[in-house]
């Protein structure tokens, strides 16, 4: 793709396309999909483009995503008239449209031609044992899982990081990944368990500080406070009644949060700290605190919920 006589957005919409695409097809097939946040047949589509690129990762196969309402100028270079469209690139050039395989046998029949035509770097060799996906791979389908986890498909998510930490079971964010499609899932027990069998290994004093799984760990925490919708409302009922009972509008908000409902609980601890904001030794801010670690600092609730706080404390 030319990059002469760009402007700057431009010349770094090259530069990431380069980076995410072209560099690994020089070795590898890269399967690139031109999708959007609204495009109905591109979430349909997602799960089986991720299921054949993690089958076949062993034979030099991955995916790379591409947000058209992002990477417009990108998009336009391949002149995307509709989505999804979907290619199949060797070397940077486009080798095969893959737009109207839209199940997993129609895109493995169809890779598969591809692949015994050009010189992809696969994996082992012929008696050797089978080598896994490069750690350029399991990031790649670790951004995968994590924005599916961000759409708030945890099922997909959890597929995906099933499938990625068979070959990296020591990568915090791979792990991080999956305790949180557990505790999306509502299976809390299994995330406790992956949580405890990461703690009795030796990697976890290399791994404990890493952020990721910190926030994992507070996500872990706070579903602990859940309780059933009639539970919930009586810890409503009773948060309400007595605006000043401190210790009922924790235990409101706790699980409030555990519940889905962030809103009603940043709502409660917000009001909480504009009353009080040292009771029980700032227990309120530093639980809105934990929320906000365990949905991620650079989520954009989190960011607006933290306005929100700044202008109690320093308005």
């Amino acid at each position: 793709m030319a990059s002469m006589g760009l402007n700057l957005d431009e010349q770094k919409a090259v530069d990431r396309f380069r980076t995410t695409v072209v560099e690994p097809s020089m070795t590898k097939l890269v399967i690139v999909d031109f999708w959007a946040e609204w495009c109905g047949p591109c979430k349909a589509l997602t799960p089986v483009l991720e299921k054949v690129a993690a089958d076949y990762a062993d034979k030099g196969v991955i995916l790379a995503k591409i947000n058209v309402d992002e990477e417009k100028f990108i998009a336009s270079q391949f002149q995307v008239k509709s989505i999804p469209t979907v290619y199949a690139m060797f070397q940077g050039q486009p080798v095969a449209e893959l737009t109207q395989a839209r199940t997993e046998s129609q895109l493995k029949q169809m890779l598969d031609q591809i692949l015994a035509q050009v010189p992809v770097e696969a994996g082992a060799a012929d008696g050797e044992a089978p080598q896994g996906p490069s750690a350029e791979e399991i990031a790649q389908f670790t951004q995968l899982g994590e924005d599916a986890l961000a759409e708030g498909d945890a099922e997909r998510a959890m597929q995906v990081f099933a499938q990625i930490i068979e070959f990296d079971n020591a990568n915090p964010r791979v792990i991080a990944g999956m305790m949180r499609s557990q505790i999306a899932l509502d299976q809390p027990e299994e995330a406790e368990k992956m949580l405890e069998a990461i703690k009795a290994s030796p990697v976890y004093a290399e791994i404990k500080d890493d952020p990721a799984l910190i926030a994992a760990i507070s996500a872990l925490e706070l579903a602990g406070t859940k309780v059933d919708d009639s539970e919930l409302a009586g810890l409503r009922s009773a948060a309400e009644g007595a605006p000043d009972d401190m210790d009922a509008g924790l235990a409101y908000a706790e699980a409030a949060f555990a519940a889905g409902e962030r809103d009603a609980a940043a709502d409660m601890l917000l009001d909480m700290i504009t009353k009080d904001r040292s009771w029980n030794d700032g227990a309120a801010k530093a639980k809105l605190l934990q929320i906000f670690e365990a949905v991620g600092l650079e989520d954009e609730w989190v960011v607006a919920t933290r306005r929100r706080l700044s202008r109690i404390l320093f308005g």
